[in-house]
């Protein structure tokens, strides 16, 4: 939980796929099996797709500060 809670997108992904996996526990319709797998693949295809933003940044940063050791003179700009 404390690793988890260094990273907020991933816990809000996870919460989602566990709120997927309690529907139809409680009062309200009863959803189909094929519902809740489409439901839960969407969530996992959110949870990949957060996780890889999160390494791409800290990577981005890793490399970033890693140029600047090497050539403190260098400077950095972003693609317009």
């Amino acid at each position: 939980m404390e690793r988890l809670s260094k990273h907020p997108e991933l816990m809000e992904r996870f919460e989602a796929i566990l709120d997927v996996t309690e529907s139809g526990t409680e009062s309200g319709p009863i959803p189909t099996i094929d519902d809740i797998e489409d439901r839960l693949v969407a969530e996992v295809r959110k949870l990949g797709n957060s996780s890889m933003k999160d390494w791409a940044q800290k990577l981005e940063k890793r490399t970033v500060e890693e140029f600047l050791k090497e050539k403190p003179k260098g400077r950095i700009t972003k693609k317009k």
